[in-house]
């Protein structure tokens, strides 16, 4: 079946920036008290409050073709890796909102996945928030980046459709309504995407006993291609009963076929490096994964303006069934094949509550309150088969096990801000209570995990001088493990690799401290950040040597961290035509100590940073180049290396109503990955290489409306942005 998604399409309306940031999962802005300042910029529009940045991507050329990842990488604060892994600083543990609400279709492993696969043409703005306040859930020790999902402007319908073709086969097509009248609005989009990516990946592990002896080392290598076809929908609509009350809802849905496959070679070598064995592994892998959300929402305001009450109800659906087939040859010594296949049946349901109350005027400022309650019961069944050809297949039952988890979350938060002269100040806290039940019932094992938590955060603004601010922050955050890094039942990747889950593992506590400084009165615009943050009970994967070759992969609490740095955000004009907007940082970070094999402390300084540059070559022609360098990162067992790309982008408007875009993504062809394992024990490196290369050209065509498409929205006849200032 193709059911509805929790995903909320969003997309780019320069327009956007010329209203406030709204409050998670409102479309209403903070109080004006807290000093908005909107700093312009061709590459990436940027509106600041007292505890986020929003960003505009209507003028990112790489968004406008690409997938929410593309566009996520040209954020400052934000890295994206070539598996759509995010994280922000150095952090992993993010969590990714849409409208201010949780979807586990960003949770978990496929995360990274679901995040290449989503078009960003359907991105209106992007909030990436590294201190998050009360009115946000605490998940994400990294911080929060909140997608807000595209709305219809102007009056009556307008509408827009999007194609685009790219190298190796791949294709994009979007087309977006949206419809405004007195009392009833409507916004829906429909989203189909073809994409093919080849890989290349290398494993180089050595194995060492307590003494450093040499225990021999295991080769891996693998030729891989993968296949995505990716449909999504969304229709919303909201009516306005009376001038203070107004109901709304949404459906979603989401389709989403992937495959992956090829040859891989592992060789084992004895200490010496003398070879013996030698077998070929042949793996596909086939995923469907249908989901869908539905949700109604009611607004009422009251007569004293701004005092507010909203409440969302949801339900959200996924079927997750994924075949893992393999074939294992042995070349040396002799072998006969052996097959195996794995059919995972994963199964989610969530229902979620949400309700925020807001009030302008109490005491001279602002209160916010609200409460959250989420409930989630999830299934695991895996069947596992093996037998001497592809037909003969008999049930293993080291393979199978059923695992099921259920977890509710009742959550309430209160904050206060008010504006002392040109002091503004935000405080609020958030409790909650969680209770997990786990229920592996092939091992026989039930397991309880409920932990109760309170997170207070303090924002700061201070307008010492006309266009110059000072910001302070402090927030306490928790990352919560995914489903199935509970589940300790050993999942077959590979005759040498398994992985496994841990039920004893608790969430990860982060304490956060942040000052900045933003500066207008310059020709450009100044942003500049300090932060440090400080983490227990990190969970992270830990590669163990099971011995006779066998490597297990499972989560563990190992250690505790430390992050600091300083970031600069800057922005401006070069000359008439010519504007840039460039981001960078010099990051610290310390590891350990831990019981890993690893005892001593680790500690690293990394550069990272981005650069954007967008020139007006006449008013139909706009050429883009933007930059991108991810610092290396600590791991517990040793780190990743950094990561650089080159992208470039050109737009013609050809009518005031269709425009050409071509964009060149990754130009060197040098966004690969390179991760080291270094312990007493074990030794590794990682390396994989993808044709991440993609020319790609596309049409974007505006009608309906009674007006006509401007630069650079498009979208909705959104109106054109202001020159950059």
């Amino acid at each position: 079946m193709r059911s509805l998604i929790c995903l909320a399409a969003v997309a780019g309306p320069a327009a956007a920036l010329a209203q406030p940031a709204p409050a998670p999962g409102d479309a209403k802005p903070p109080s004006a008290q807290l000093g908005e300042v909107v700093v312009t910029g061709r590459a990436a529009e940027m509106q600041t409050s007292i505890d986020r940045r929003s960003y505009s991507l209507a003028n990112d050329l790489q968004a406008q073709s690409g997938s929410v990842a593309d566009a996520l990488r040209n954020l400052p604060s934000v890295q994206v890796d070539m598996a759509g892994n995010v994280s922000l600083r150095g952090d992993p543990n993010v969590t990714i909102l849409v409208d201010g609400k949780p979807s586990s279709q960003f949770e978990g492993d496929g995360k990274g996945q679901a995040l290449q696969a989503l078009s960003a043409s359907q991105i209106e703005r992007v909030e990436v928030i590294t201190n998050p306040s009360a009115e946000f859930r605490a998940d994400g020790s990294g911080g929060v980046i909140n997608l807000i999902s595209r709305k219809a402007r102007g009056v009556g319908p307008t509408a827009s459709a999007r194609l685009t073709l790219a190298n190796h086969g791949r294709a994009f097509a979007s087309a977006t309504f949206g419809y405004n009248g007195p009392a009833l609005s409507v916004t829906s989009d429909l989203n189909v995407r073809h994409d093919n990516l080849a890989f290349l990946n290398r494993d180089d592990r050595q194995r060492f006993d307590a003494a450093g002896a040499d225990l021999g080392s295991l080769v891996q290598s693998q030729d891989l291609h993968s296949t995505l076809d990716m449909d999504t929908v969304r229709l919303a609509a909201d009516y306005a009963l009376d001038g203070r009350t107004k109901l709304g809802g949404e459906i979603r849905a989401y389709y989403y076929d992937f495959t992956i496959g090829g040859p891989g070679l592992y060789v084992t070598t004895a200490p010496g490096g003398v070879a013996s064995s030698t077998f070929r592994r042949d793996l596909d892998l086939h995923q469907i994964r249908d989901s869908g959300a539905i949700e109604a929402h009611l607004t009422h305001s009251f007569a004293r303006p701004g005092r507010e009450f909203s409440l969302n109800v949801s339900y959200e659906a996924t079927e997750d069934d994924r075949n893992r087939d393999g074939r294992t040859v042995g070349l040396t010594p002799a072998a006969p094949d052996a097959y195996d296949r794995q059919e995972l049946r994963y199964d989610y349901r969530r229902t979620e509550a949400k309700g925020d109350y807001v009030d302008p005027g109490v005491a001279g400022g602002t209160l916010k309150a609200g409460f959250d309650i989420q409930a989630d019961d999830n299934s695991y069944r895996n069947a596992g088969f093996r037998g001497a050809a592809r037909g003969a297949l008999i049930p293993d039952t080291t393979l199978s096990n059923v695992f099921l988890f259920e977890q509710s979350l009742v959550q309430g938060y209160v904050s206060y801000e008010r504006a002392f002269r040109d002091l503004s100040i935000q405080g609020g806290l958030r409790v909650e209570r969680v209770r997990i039940d786990l229920d592996q019932l092939t091992e026989g094992r039930r397991d309880d995990n409920d932990y109760e938590g309170v997170y207070p955060s303090l924002h700061l603004a201070w307008g010492f001088d006309e266009g110059r601010k000072l910001t302070a922050s402090y927030a306490e955050r928790v990352q919560r493990p995914n489903p199935l890094q509970f589940n300790s039942f050993p999942l077959l990747l590979d005759p040498v690799n398994l992985r496994a889950g841990n039920p004893a593992l608790k969430p990860q506590e982060t304490r956060s401290f942040e000052v900045g400084y933003e500066d207008r009165t310059m020709p450009a615009t100044l942003l500049a950040t300090l932060y440090y943050r400080q983490t227990r009970n990190e969970a992270s994967d830990v590669v163990r040597d099971l011995g006779n070759g066998l490597f297990l992969t499972a989560p563990q609490n190992v250690a505790e961290s430390r992050a600091a740095g300083l970031e600069l955000v800057l922005s401006g004009r070069l000359t008439k035509t010519l504007t840039y907007n460039a981001s960078g940082g010099v990051g610290w970070s310390e590891v350990g100590p831990q019981p890993l094999g690893v005892p001593r402390t680790r500690s690293q300084t990394a550069v990272s940073g981005r650069a954007n540059l967008s020139w007006q070559i006449t008013p139909d022609d706009l050429l883009q180049v933007n930059a991108v360098l991810n610092g290396r990162r600590l791991t517990p067992q040793g780190h990743i290396q950094p990561t650089a790309g080159l992208n470039l982008g050109y737009r013609r408007k050809i009518s005031d109503r269709l425009a050409l875009v071509v964009t060149v993504r990754d130009v060197l062809q040098s966004f690969n990955v390179r991760q080291v394992l270094d312990t007493p024990t074990l030794r590794g490196r990682i390396r994989s290489d993808a044709d991440t290369r993609q020319v790609q050209v596309g049409l974007t065509w505006t009608f309906g409306g009674g007006g006509r498409a401007r630069e650079p929205g498009f979208d909705f006849g959104s109106a054109p942005a202001g020159p950059p200032t």
